[in-house]
């Protein structure tokens, strides 16, 4: 019966982890890194308006994606202490995930600069299994 309690007690410390890792990444890159150059951006761009520009999407769809990033990662965060908002949250950054590795298949990027959405999308997939 210990065995079990602490196993569970590992497991939610686990999901915490993985909802704050996912939620300060998102955050970083929407609010830290959202002018930087990095090897990850799509196309040729060197910026997050660029990379949006690169897939073809209109000028808004940046800010409305920027938006639900980082409401979601707000979420993840905040759902360590209201788990009530740790599904909703992981399943709409999955779903933003998924969508970036499609632009990115869109545009024929290598396989590299999808990594960083299908590593998120694995944290979401985890939490989601976790939180179940």
């Amino acid at each position: 019966m210990e065995a079990e309690i602490a196993t569970l007690h590992i497991m939610i410390y686990l999901q915490y982890f993985l909802q704050v890792v996912a939620g300060l990444g998102i955050l970083n890159v929407w609010l830290l890194r959202y002018s930087q150059s990095t090897e990850y951006r799509g196309g040729k761009s060197s910026s997050m308006r660029g990379e949006f520009e690169s897939y073809g999407l209109p000028s808004v769809t940046v800010y409305i994606v920027g938006f639900l990033k980082i409401v979601s990662a707000i979420g993840l965060i905040a759902g360590t202490l209201l788990p009530q908002l740790t599904v909703p949250s992981a399943i709409l950054l999955a779903a933003l995930m998924i969508g970036a590795v499609g632009m990115h298949l869109k545009i024929s990027d290598p396989f590299k600069k999808s990594v960083p959405a299908l590593t998120m999308l694995v944290l979401c997939v985890a939490i989601l299994l976790l939180a179940a």
